[in-house]
């Protein structure tokens, strides 16, 4: 196996992307190879830095990077020799078996729906974050920011999605799926999700266990709840911002420690031809190492594979 990595990509780029590619190394095991893309010269001096041997690594070169704040489309195209566009590239090509970046979260998407392509049958590819259950389980949320707008039918896909991931990488089996809405009855809600909620009822595709509210995010209720990229969002933003109020107020917590996001490191772009993960720009070695752990994980299961079969 092997598994690409952006070097450039992200806020604390090169340094923390080279250390945590590192301390990855220690934890993965040894037919595990990791693809380290960006400026040959400050990756063999990173790993200088950190005491690597670079023969514990592929390197390959790239003489650009995309910036954070550039276009996604533009960049990506104009920019062939670039990090983000050379790691496609050979994901494409079946050189890595998957790849994490960072970087310019658009770029990422774009790579994604232009390099690797959608599996055929799924409408919108969509990223999902984990929800830490109080009784020390995990929950997934799906979208949480790629689709602000969606139609039912996308809806129905993504629990399809989330069904699968829960199952094959979280081993969760038979995951209670549940829709994200604003009171338990199917009348409730918008018109979108009262649609969603008839396409999903006599569902045999998932687990379908009806709508679940904002104060069921954290508990036991659902294993995988579904909603649009825009409420989605503020759910993930909003649990980032309790938990970096509760760290403030220098409040140690066991469970609230499990809302820092390098314990995640990043989350996979489901719907896809192969393994692409996005991680948290902010993202130090803890993160960084933990995103090439979990790329591992959903390589591993396959998951790109079995969301194929499922849309056959």
């Amino acid at each position: 196996m092997k598994i690409g990595i952006d070097i450039m990509g992200g806020d604390f780029a090169p340094d923390a992307t080279v250390s945590g590619a590192v301390s990855a190394y220690n934890e993965l095991p040894k037919d595990v190879r990791l693809v380290l893309i960006g400026d040959e010269k400050v990756i063999v001096s990173c790993l200088a830095k950190h005491n690597a041997d670079p023969g514990n690594f592929d390197i390959v070169h790239a003489s650009e990077v995309i910036g954070m704040g550039e276009h996604p489309t533009k960049a990506f195209t104009q920019k062939p020799n670039s990090s983000i566009s050379i790691g496609f590239h050979l994901l494409k090509e079946g050189k890595i078996d998957g790849f994490a970046s960072n970087g310019n979260t658009g770029a990422m998407l774009v790579g994604s729906m232009f390099s690797v392509k959608t599996i055929p049958g799924v409408i919108r590819p969509c990223i999902t974050t984990i929800l830490p259950k109080e009784n020390g389980g995990v929950g997934l949320i799906l979208d949480v920011g790629i689709n602000a707008d969606c139609k039912p039918d996308v809806l129905y896909q993504f629990a399809v999605i989330g069904s699968l991931y829960a199952e094959h990488v979280y081993g969760i089996k038979n995951p209670k799926i549940g829709l994200l809405n604003i009171g338990e009855e199917p009348e409730k809600g918008n018109l979108v999700a009262q649609a969603a909620h008839g396409l999903m009822k006599d569902s045999s595709d998932f687990n379908f266990i009806g709508n679940v509210e904002g104060r069921d995010v954290f508990t036991d209720l659902a294993d995988v709840i579904v909603c649009d990229g825009f409420t989605g969002n503020i759910v993930l933003k909003q649990a980032e911002a309790f938990y970096t109020m509760i760290r403030r107020r220098g409040i140690k917590d066991e469970y609230f420690n499990r809302f820092n996001y390098e314990n995640y490191g990043g989350t996979p772009v489901l719907g896809i031809n192969s393994t692409v993960m996005i991680g948290h720009g902010i993202s130090n070695e803890t993160a960084v190492k933990n995103m090439l752990l979990v790329t591992k994980d959903i390589i591993e299961a396959k998951l790109s594979d079995k969301i194929k079969s499922a849309f056959q």
